[in-house]
C-alpha cells in the first residue's frame, strides 16, 4: 500500500503502479576525429579517442496510478512516451528513482507477437499458447478473440502477411488481452480501425479496469485518448507537464501543438511554462515507512 501526497494532507490509494522519481539518461559514446588533408586520399579522419554525451530523455517524475484507471499518455514525437513505457513494462530500468508494479504488465505487440507465415487463426492458438494459456483455454478463448478482431473467417484462413497493418494491429490487440493482463500498456496500436473496432476496444478496456487492472494507452490520437481514458499524462521534452482529467490535458496540449504549427514556439513554450506552474508535484509515501519488496524496475 503506498500514499500520495499531492498536497498537504497524503492521501491513501490502491495502486497498481507507482513511478516514484524515476528517470531516464542515456549515454552516447562516439569517437573523436580530426580531419588532415593533402594527397591522393583527400580528406582523412583519424580517431582521437571516444566522448561520453549524455542524454536525459526523462527528467524524474513521480506518479501512482490506481486499479480501474485508464492512464492516456501524450506528446509530441520524440517527448520521451515510448522510453516511460518501457520503463513500467521493465523492458528497461530506470537510471534514477524505481518503478513498482502490482503484477507484470503486459505490452501490446511484445507479449503477443505474431507470426507472418502463418494464418490468423492458427496466430490465435500461438498467440494464447505463448501467453501462458493451455490449449484448451486457448480454443475457449478462441471466439471471443475474432469477436473482438472483427475478423471473418475468411480472413483467418489468410496468412498473416496478406493482411493491412490494421487487420494485424486489431488482431494483435484482441490476442493481448484475452489473458485478462491486470497492467495493459498499449503504444499507438489502436489508431487504425473503424468505429465499430474502436467500440468493441472501448468496451474491453471497460471490462478490463472493471476486473481491478489498469490501461496505459499511448496515441497521437486526441479523440481516442478522450473517449477511452479516465486520465491523462502529457509529457513534452521529457517532462512530465500536466497529469489531469482528459479534456483539461489535450486542451492545453491542442493549444501547444497548434502553436507550434503557426511557428510560434514562444507561445507554445509559455503554454508549458503556465502549466508547469501549476501542476504540484505528487511525494510519493510508503505506508510502513518503506517500500514494497513486490515487483519493481530500477
Amino acid at each position: 500500500m503506498s500514499t500520495v501526497e499531492p498536497n498537504e494532507d497524503a492521501v491513501a490509494v490502491d495502486p497498481a503502479v507507482v513511478v516514484d522519481q524515476a528517470g531516464m539518461t542515456y549515454t552516447i559514446r562516439s569517437a573523436d576525429t580530426v580531419d588532415h588533408s593533402g594527397g591522393l586520399s583527400g580528406s582523412v579522419k583519424r580517431s582521437r579517442g571516444i566522448r561520453t554525451t549524455s542524454v536525459e530523455a526523462l527528467k524524474p517524475m513521480s506518479f501512482v496510478v490506481e486499479r480501474g484507471e485508464s492512464v492516456g499518455v501524450i506528446g509530441t514525437n520524440g517527448s520521451g512516451k515510448s522510453t516511460l513505457m518501457k520503463l513500467v513494462t521493465g523492458q528497461m530500468r530506470p537510471t534514477t528513482g524505481r518503478i513498482y508494479a502490482s503484477s507484470t504488465p503486459v505490452m501490446l505487440g511484445v507479449n503477443a507477437a505474431l507470426v507472418r507465415q502463418v494464418s490468423g487463426e492458427d496466430n490465435i492458438l500461438l498467440g494464447c499458447l505463448a501467453m501462458g494459456m493451455t490449449r484448451a483455454e486457448a480454443r475457449a478463448k478462441r471466439e471471443e478473440v475474432v469477436e473482438l478482431s472483427g475478423l471473418d473467417n475468411a480472413a483467418l484462413q489468410l496468412p498473416l502477411k496478406a493482411y493491412s497493418s490494421g487487420m494485424a494491429s486489431r488482431l494483435q490487440f484482441a490476442i493481448a488481452t484475452s489473458v485478462d493482463p491486470d497492467i495493459l500498456v498499449i503504444d499507438e496500436a489502436l489508431n487504425t480501425g473503424d468505429a465499430q473496432f474502436r467500440d468493441r476496444t472501448r468496451r474491453r478496456l471497460d471490462v478490463l479496469r472493471e476486473q481491478a487492472g489498469c490501461v496505459f494507452l499511448v496515441s497521437h490520437s486526441l479523440g481516442t485518448i478522450q473517449e477511452m481514458c479516465s486520465r491523462v499524462i502529457w509529457i513534452e521534452k521529457g517532462v512530465l507537464v500536466m497529469d489531469d482529467v482528459p479534456a483539461e490535458v489535450t486542451r492545453a496540449y491542442t493549444r501547444y501543438v497548434h502553436h507550434l504549427s503557426k511557428g510560434r514556439p514562444h507561445d507554445a513554450q509559455n503554454v508549458i511554462t503556465e502549466k508547469l506552474e501549476r501542476y504540484v508535484r505528487p511525494t510519493i509515501e510508503w505506508a510502513g515507512g518503506s517500500a514494497p519488496t513486490g515487483t519493481t524496475s530500477g
